[in-house]
C-alpha cells in the first residue's frame, strides 16, 4: 500500500471528517423537539474530572486546600494521598474525607465547595465542527441550543448552521435531530431555539463550497 506524506495524510483525514459530519447532517433526521424533559436525576451536583474544589477542614487550615479533580476522577489532600471524587456529590465527598481524617483528627468537620464546574460526562453538552470554540460545557437546567452556541463563541464563517445535528442518547438508544442554527442566529427565528439535554452532542458541519 502506498504511504501518504504527512501533509497529504492530514488533508485526507480532514476531508474524511468533513464528509462524515456532512453525511450525518444531511441524513433524514427529524427536527429537534421544542419541548424536552431532562431525565429524572438527583438535583445535587455530581463532581466530574477537571472540577476545581475547595476542601475546608474546620479549625485545621493546614489540612484545608484547593485541588482539582484529576482526569482519573481522584483527588490528593494532606494526609490523604488518593480519594475518589468523581461521581460523588460535594456533600458525599466531604463525609468520605471526614471518615479518612478520623485517623488523624478528632471529630473532623469538612466542607467541600466547587469553584470551577466541569461535571461528569453525562452532565456535559459537547460541541464539535464549525463552532468558533468547540468544547464540552457543563449542562445547566433550562439550557437551549442558543445558550450553547453563545458559550462556544458562535458559528465560524464556514459553518452550515441549518444542517447542524443534535445527537441525543437515551440509555443505549442514539437519536439524531436536525437544528436550524442559521435561521436562529442569523435570521432571529426563535422557533429554531430548542432545548438541550445533558449528554447531547451538537455537530455543526462545514458548508459545501
Amino acid at each position: 500500500m502506498m504511504r501518504l506524506p504527512g501533509l497529504l495524510k492530514s488533508v485526507v483525514l480532514t476531508i474524511v471528517l468533513a464528509l462524515g459530519l456532512s453525511a450525518c447532517a444531511t441524513s433524514n433526521n427529524p427536527p429537534a423537539p421544542r419541548e424536552a424533559v431532562a431525565p429524572t436525576a438527583s438535583p445535587d451536583y455530581v463532581l466530574g474530572p477537571l472540577d476545581q474544589i475547595q476542601v475546608f477542614v474546620w479549625r485545621s487550615p493546614e489540612l484545608s486546600s484547593q485541588v482539582p479533580v484529576r482526569p482519573d476522577g481522584r483527588i490528593s489532600l494532606p494526609l490523604i494521598e488518593d480519594m475518589q471524587a468523581a461521581g460523588k456529590t460535594p456533600t458525599q465527598l466531604a463525609r468520605d474525607i471526614e471518615e479518612a481524617l478520623k485517623v488523624y483528627v478528632q471529630n473532623p468537620i469538612v466542607t467541600v465547595i466547587v469553584d470551577n464546574f466541569q461535571g461528569a460526562l453525562n452532565q456535559q453538552v459537547r460541541v464539535v465542527g464549525q463552532a468558533a470554540q468547540p468544547q464540552a460545557i457543563p449542562f445547566r437546567a433550562g439550557m437551549t441550543v442558543l445558550d450553547v452556541v453563545i458559550a462556544t463563541g458562535g458559528l465560524t464563517e464556514f459553518a452550515d448552521g441549518n444542517r447542524a445535528v443534535i445527537v441525543r442518547y437515551t440509555g443505549d438508544t442514539e437519536q439524531a435531530y436536525n437544528v436550524r442554527l442559521d435561521d436562529l442566529i442569523r435570521y432571529g427565528d426563535i422557533k429554531a431555539n430548542v432545548p438541550m439535554l445533558p449528554g447531547d452532542v451538537l455537530i455543526i458541519p462545514e458548508a459545501w463550497l
